[in-house]
């Protein structure tokens, strides 16, 4: 059965956390896309490390939802990520 990123779904903090609060509440999103990128874009890693999410019957961990964010046909844009900068002077000093 394919995967649709039209149908709702519901994203889940880990079940159990050392800190009394979760980085985040249990939240419902009209697409499974919308939840894909909220976790993916906008999670902190230590909320996402237990998190699921769930499309109809199926269930995704982080490894799953990260799988999904990264297909060729997830169908919104990516949040382009910073190269990370050049140390001029470290450069220098190998010269």
């Amino acid at each position: 059965m394919a995967f649709s990123f039209k149908k709702s779904a519901e994203l889940f903090p880990a079940a159990i956390r050392k800190k009394k609060r979760a980085g985040f509440a249990y939240r419902r999103f009209d697409t499974a896309a919308d939840a894909v990128r909220f976790a993916i874009e906008e999670l902190p890693a230590d909320s996402l490390n237990g998190a699921y999410l769930q499309v109809d019957e199926a269930r995704f961990d982080q490894n799953g939802i990260r799988t999904l964010y990264e297909r060729q046909d997830f169908p919104l844009p990516r949040r382009k990520v910073a190269a990370p900068a050049i140390d001029e002077s470290a450069s220098q000093d190998a010269a």
